[in-house]
């Protein structure tokens, strides 16, 4: 049962008797969705429906809520959520001295979370303070996110620069299509019910050390057409996020796909049930 505190995260404490309203009409996830228990993925939009902030949501009390979320972005977050709340009945606290846990690969302590981002097979959870052995280490963790093709901002993509599909948070339950309206709600549900999502997360691998460097370039080698980007890298493997229909298109013409020179083979993360085609490999829901 590996685990590790994540020193780059804070938790931001919504609380009040108007937070779940509040965050229910602000944010991508489906409030009375969240069970005890359980991490889901989150985000808060720019109006033009790319991701503003990215963090994991949880229940705690009565009628709170925990962000958890990139510790350099708590500030502006907090800030954010006020320009937001007029006359709600509704507080915002900065819990820096809460450590956030990450845990791995076995059964999870008491009060720990399930982290849904990920299958469930990989017993990914989150820890909000103590009570764990810390015998973890961060490369290890990075380790299991490329596996499951599981990405966070900083790390492996620029905020205010993707759509939540790019994520795949159609797919982990970061965003619910059938909630209502939210900042940024209506691009985000056009995208995802015409099915014009074309960039989506991928697990890259290769027979050498990849470029450690997050933005490295990938790009098929005929005429050198960029396909994306590297995010996380560790040793062979890395995260990156593509255009699927230009990979596709490199398949089919059995054009190698490279890194600065190196040649990888990517794939789209198993419990997406995601394939390459020459268009959006999305299924919108019915």
């Amino acid at each position: 049962m590996p685990a590790l505190i994540l020193p780059d995260r804070n938790i931001v404490q919504v609380d009040g008797g108007d937070a779940g309203h509040f965050l229910q009409n602000l944010i991508t996830t489906n409030i009375d969705a969240i069970k005890p228990g359980e991490a889901h993925a989150s985000a808060l939009l720019t109006p033009q429906g790319k991701i503003l902030f990215d963090f994991l949501i949880s229940r705690s009390g009565e009628t709170g809520y925990c962000c958890d979320i990139r510790a350099d972005q708590t500030d502006d977050f907090i800030r954010r959520l006020t320009l937001y709340k007029l006359r709600a009945a509704v507080s915002f606290d900065k819990l820096t001295e809460t450590p956030v846990i990450a845990g791995w690969d076995g059964d999870a302590p008491e009060g720990a979370l399930r982290d849904t981002r990920f299958p469930e097979d990989a017993l990914a959870w989150r820890l909000y303070g103590s009570g764990s052995v810390l015998d973890g280490e961060l490369s290890a963790w990075n380790s299991v996110r490329i596996a499951h093709g599981v990405a966070e901002s900083g790390a492996d993509f620029a905020l205010s620069d993707v759509f939540p599909h790019d994520v795949l948070m159609d797919k982990n339950g970061g965003v619910d299509f059938r909630k209502g309206c939210y900042v940024g709600q209506e691009v985000v549900s056009r995208m995802h019910h015409r099915g014009t999502a074309r960039r989506r997360v991928v697990t890259l691998t290769a027979e050498t050390d990849l470029p450690a460097d997050p933005g490295t370039e990938l790009s098929i080698r005929a005429g050198e057409k960029p396909v994306g980007n590297l995010g996380t890298t560790i040793g062979k493997s890395a995260l990156a996020i593509v255009r699927t229909d230009r990979v596709a298109d490199a398949l089919a013409e059995k054009t190698a796909l490279t890194v600065e020179g190196i040649p990888v083979t990517l794939s789209l993360p198993d419990w997406t049930g995601l394939s390459f085609n020459s268009g959006d490999p999305s299924t919108p829901d019915t």
